[in-house]
């Protein structure tokens, strides 16, 4: 399946501002099963320069600066993307890591010592007692570990409402636990704590999720992925329920969801800001 993605990034100033170094993590990280074909990105005003970086953790991004003054900021970004079908449960996970984790003594998952430094910014513990409860009830329903990240996750979409939240905040674990709601980066943030309160190690994304039976509606999105030893980092969408596929299109990950922002940066002034943001997101037949 081909998808062509036009998103629209529209920053308005009350008054002439100096824009500060910005980073613009808004090309798709690599994919086995994805290719770019077509690939566009445009700035309003020109850059004084830029060049394409990698971060710490693996991220490719933009470098943009700017040399004059601007009421405006404005970047649209244009993409086409073959998604290859994949099989979302096509995998294996290292026997050591699950062999004990229905076990009456299980406390929680251990990393093995060549991973465990690595692997601790990963691993994610803001959460309260109810919290933890409440992912170890889950725990003790699951037949299997693949069981139980699926009835996890299936658990969020059906107990926690799905709401759109224009405010750039991110609640925490324990408040979204609380509200029973939560947008998509809500909730994915406190499905990293229910995995962190039995040391499992996630990181958040940011990114976009096509659904080709919705005509409308399609926006950035956020999700998380949890690393298991053998298999990798393993996609969990709890917005909807579902294992992530090939139409889940990851612009950045990160353990910190602040560090996914796609367009990343500041300016100097006193004027204030307008931040206007659109997405469209169609299948392209052949």
């Amino acid at each position: 399946m081909k998808i062509k993605i036009e998103h629209s990034t529209n920053y308005y100033y009350s008054d002439h501002v100096s824009l500060g170094v910005h980073r613009l993590y808004l090309l798709p990280q690599f994919q086995e099963f994805q290719r770019i074909l077509e690939s566009k990105l445009t700035i309003n005003p020109n850059p004084n320069g830029k060049g394409n970086k990698t971060d710490l953790v693996g991220n490719s991004f933009v470098q943009v600066w700017f040399a004059d003054p601007t009421d405006r900021l404005m970047i649209q970004s244009e993409m086409l993307i073959d998604c290859v079908e994949i099989n979302p449960f096509g995998f294996i996970i290292d026997p050591y890591f699950i062999s004990d984790f229905n076990s009456p003594d299980f406390n929680e998952f251990i990393y093995r010592d060549d991973s465990v430094q690595l692997i601790q910014p990963y691993i994610h513990r803001e959460f309260t007692a109810d919290l933890s409860e409440f992912t170890r009830s889950i725990l003790l329903k699951a037949d299997t570990f693949l069981d139980f990240l699926v009835k996890l996750t299936a658990a969020v979409h059906a107990n926690w409402t799905h709401i759109i939240r224009e405010e750039e905040d991110l609640w925490a674990a324990d408040k979204t636990f609380g509200f029973q709601k939560g947008s998509c980066r809500d909730l994915a943030w406190m499905q990293m704590n229910m995995l962190g309160s039995l040391g499992l190690a996630s990181r958040f994304v940011s990114g976009y999720a096509f659904n080709p039976e919705l005509e409308s509606g399609h926006e950035l999105h956020a999700w998380l992925q949890t690393y298991l030893p053998g298999a990798g980092w393993i996609g969990l969408d709890p917005s909807l329920g579902l294992l992530t596929n090939q139409l889940y299109v990851p612009l950045a990950y990160h353990p910190d969801p602040s560090k996914t922002l796609p367009v990343q940066g500041s300016y100097a002034g006193g004027a204030k800001s307008k931040l206007e943001t659109d997405v469209i997101i169609s299948q392209i037949v052949s």
